[in-house]
């Protein structure tokens, strides 16, 4: 005899309660952007254009060929395909997408930046990603009439390099200006939900992508860490993945806090441009519950964007509903998944519904291709073509 994996039932009608939740997942219920007052150019468009110019240009690095988006590749979906990103070294982790991230109030797999434009500081003095010196990226930006004319527009007349710091937050908070313009496109999961709510026939999904949402919201019981329009409580799990062959077990959330505590670029430190209550940083977590937890990655446009995991542990789409069905030991710290104990059928549809999250980008065309004024490195060719 052969033991079959039936299929369920047909997709069931949805009940008045579930399309609120499913409300509550359609980017039509995602608001606006929030403000950041602690980056006074966060929405003025001369300050996109600048971070724009800047974010593609590899003058800002050691060895004039590493720019932003040398890892957050526009074709990728501001991601670069690797395990660990690679730059003029290899980074400790995986290179997140940052579409959509100016809604998350921490930065990085362990929230060690409070704001993007803090983030945007980071990877320009890594050794392993652009090796400058805030000293260096001042250079460039007094040697180029055109960037000194932006920043003098939007920051006054520059200081010299009697306030290397300020000049470098500033820097930050352009390039944030432009991040904060990458936001995710409709899918056809938000085609689907908003028919069925407006009473029309939900033909955007298949039988097996609605059962997959079915398994999503209800068996699976996702929603516990991907909620909101965006699919992401922007929290910190553990939720037991391995470390990489050769790699220590990573502490991740519990030493991330520690240091965006301590980071003088925070929210709270005196180059925000606004005083502002920092109730998530002065209300942050700090338990051991911490140990070897990371952000909760949003669930949009995962097509393409593959390794997964905050070190690109898991290859596919199907290793990782793998892993929360089995949900082993962690390594370090405590793993808060459960078994999901799903069926083959189930893992398949919960594929297919997550794989309805793809979308086109909601972005002009112009902020995915290098500025002219800049010479492309080697990967914005490839995303030029």
């Amino acid at each position: 005899w052969v033991a079959w994996d039936f299929r369920p039932n047909p997709p069931r009608d949805w009940q008045a309660s579930d399309l609120e939740v499913l409300r509550s997942l359609s980017l039509s219920s995602l608001p606006a952007i929030p403000d950041d007052p602690t980056n006074a150019v966060a929405d003025d468009p001369l300050a996109a254009e600048f971070g724009y110019q800047l974010f593609f240009d590899p003058r800002l690095s050691a060895n004039g060929a590493i720019s932003c988006a040398t890892c957050h590749q526009p074709a990728r979906r501001f991601t670069d395909g690797l395990p660990k990103g690679q730059a003029i070294g290899q980074s400790a982790r995986n290179t997140p997408s940052l579409i959509g991230t100016a809604y998350s109030p921490w930065q990085y797999w362990d929230g060690r930046k409070d704001s993007q434009w803090s983030q945007a500081l980071s990877p320009l003095e890594d050794p392993n990603e652009h090796a400058f010196s805030r000293a260096a990226v001042v250079d460039v930006i007094i040697n180029d009439s055109n960037y000194a004319a932006m920043y003098a527009d939007l920051f006054g007349a520059m200081p010299g390099r009697a306030d290397l710091d300020q000049i470098f937050a500033n820097v930050g908070k352009v390039i944030a200006a432009y991040e904060r313009l990458l936001m995710p496109g409709r899918a056809r999961f938000d085609d689907y939900v908003d028919a069925m709510i407006d009473g029309e026939s939900g033909d955007a999904l298949s039988d097996d992508e609605v059962a997959g949402l079915q398994v999503f919201i209800g068996k699976a019981d996702c929603l516990q860490c991907h909620n909101g329009p965006l699919m992401t409580n922007n929290e910190f799990h553990n939720t037991g993945v391995i470390a990489l062959a050769g790699d220590l077990p990573d502490k991740g959330r519990v030493e991330g806090v520690r240091l965006v505590q301590s980071d003088p670029f925070n929210c709270q430190g005196r180059f925000t441009d606004a005083v502002v209550a920092c109730t998530e940083l002065e209300f942050a977590r700090t338990g051991p519950e911490l140990i070897g937890a990371f952000r909760t990655s949003s669930l949009r446009n995962l097509e393409g964007t593959q390794p997964y995991m905050h070190k690109g542990q898991l290859e596919t789409l199907t290793d990782v509903i793998e892993h929360y069905d089995t949900a082993e030991d962690a390594m370090i710290g405590h793993n808060e998944a459960k078994p999901l104990n799903l069926s083959r059928t189930e893992r398949r549809q919960l594929e297919a519904f997550l794989l309805t999250l793809a979308a086109p980008m909601d972005v002009d065309p112009k902020w995915l291709r290098p500025p002219s004024a800049v010479v492309p490195n080697h990967h914005q060719e490839q995303q030029a073509e």
